[in-house]
């Protein structure tokens, strides 16, 4: 039987995390706060903010240190056009036989692509976590191996640093420099799937917070769809959170785009207090 909660919390950028952050406050205001999951499963932007969560700051503080301008850690301004990058993944899954090998050659091309350096990239999530320690209960983040194309799950019992597991979970192919880890470079753990809700199965009770959605703008080997299908089907009791009009608009075209983050930190608010909805098995709000 399942047993436990979990609370996913899928890619977006740093509007995603804005995003993410405001919602889960927006809920918490609304009587309903998600956030004392047994597990905290992240991915990408979900990666920093499941880190935010166990720091042990309340929800009020990490939303501040999103919404409130004077507060918000320091970002390195990009730009990406997420159409753009669409034809781009679609291409390097063409004519190739196993998801692994499509993302081996995205990672090919991450690992050549001209960025900022490693360590000025880390600096920055050293600044978007408030405590660089593994909370006591279980996070699970993920990455991708750039030269092997295999996932790779960062955990407490990891040996792995906080920030670099963030990090690799963070570093978007093309935009910010794969991560080393133990002699390997890792990318975003969203080329495996922008949520990894899988990695939930067995838990009673899941949550998914997925900035991206059901139609992401490129294509992922692993569907949310098919995955809260299968959850369903093995007994948890799922809901799935994607942004509302007014968020989408405040997320905008350009998630990396840090003056995203008051807007869509707000937006995300001001839909979490409508709670969450009631009436199916897998809720979808």
């Amino acid at each position: 039987m399942p047993e436990g909660d979990a609370l996913v919390l899928g890619g977006g950028g740093v509007a995603g995390i804005a995003w993410i952050t405001g919602l889960l406050t927006g809920l918490a205001d609304a009587g309903e706060d998600v956030t004392g999951a047994d597990v905290l499963i992240g991915t990408s932007a979900g990666a920093a903010v499941a880190a935010q969560l166990g720091s042990g700051l309340s929800l009020a503080e990490l939303f501040a240190r999103q919404a409130d301008p004077a507060r918000q850690a320091t970002e390195i301004p990009a730009d990406i056009d997420l159409l753009a990058m669409s034809a781009e993944m679609s291409e390097f899954m063409t004519g190739v036989a196993t998801t692994e090998e499509a993302r081996r050659r995205i990672g090919a091309w991450a690992l050549g692509a001209q960025t900022v350096p490693e360590a000025a990239r880390r600096a920055v999530i050293e600044s978007r976590l408030p405590v660089h320690d593994w909370p006591l209960r279980r996070l699970v983040l993920t990455a991708v191996d750039a030269q092997t194309g295999e996932p790779r799950i960062f955990d407490n019992d990891s040996g792995v640093s906080l920030v670099d597991a963030v990090a690799a979970s963070c570093a978007v192919p093309g935009v910010w420099p794969p991560v080393t880890i133990d002699g390997h470079r890792f990318i975003d753990g969203g080329f495996r799937s922008l949520d990894n809700a899988d990695l939930a199965g067995g838990s009673a009770r899941v949550t998914i917070v997925s900035p991206m959605g059901y139609d992401p703008p490129f294509p992922v080997p692993v569907p949310l769809r098919a995955v809260v299908d299968q959850l369903l089907a093995d007994g948890s009791e799922v809901t799935v959170l994607v942004p509302d009009a007014a968020s989408m608009a405040a997320i905008g075209a350009n998630p990396l785009d840090p003056a995203t983050r008051e807007p869509a930190a707000r937006a995300g608010r001001e839909q979490g207090r409508a709670g969450l909805p009631l009436t199916e098995r897998c809720q979808v709000s």
